[in-house]
This record gives structure tokens, sequence and C-alpha cells, in this order.
């Protein structure tokens, strides 16, 4: 087992104050799966954090696309984007 993987399975006793529903609905997951209210309480607060951090990461993305195209033209973005600004012919075979 590597360090990382041993740290993320030691726990820590603490003291939360919950929203009653979101304990309410803790609670009775907890029974419908047969597992401690713990457990369910960690894996949503798991996966909670990693949407979180998800949304983190895609928002500094996004804000480094703006940044690196915020000197650009309307006109010089549709071109970065493949626009065609010009009608084009096309020959037909008759």
């Amino acid at each position: 087992m590597s360090r990382r993987q041993h740290a993320s399975l030691r726990k820590r006793r603490t003291t939360l104050s919950l929203p009653a529903d979101s304990l309410t609905e803790a609670q009775r997951i907890a029974r419908l799966r047969k597992v401690n209210l713990s457990t369910v309480i960690g894996e949503a607060l798991s996966d909670g954090l990693r949407l979180q951090t998800t949304s983190e990461r895609c928002n500094e993305v996004l804000e480094r696309y703006k940044k690196a195209f915020l000197g650009f033209s309307d006109t010089e973005l549709a071109i970065l984007n493949g626009v065609i600004l010009q009608p084009t012919t096309t020959t037909r075979k008759k």
C-alpha cells in the first residue's frame, strides 16, 4: 500500500454540525446500504470535495483561455475558430 493510500485510510474523530435534513438523508442511505453513518458521510464529503476541486480547475482553465485570447478581435477569434468569413464558390458538375 502506498503512503498516499495509507494516509487516505486514516481516520480522525471530530464533531460536526450538519443540516438536519442532510443528516436524516444520510441516515436513510446508511440504513438502506447497511453501513454506518460515518461511511455515508465520508463518501459524500469525498465526492463533494472531488467535485469542488474539478470545478475550481475548470474555472481556472476558462480564465486562462479568456486571458490568452483577450487581445483578439471578433474577426480574429472567428478565424481562430475556423469560421469562414467570406462566401466560397463551389463548382457544380453537370
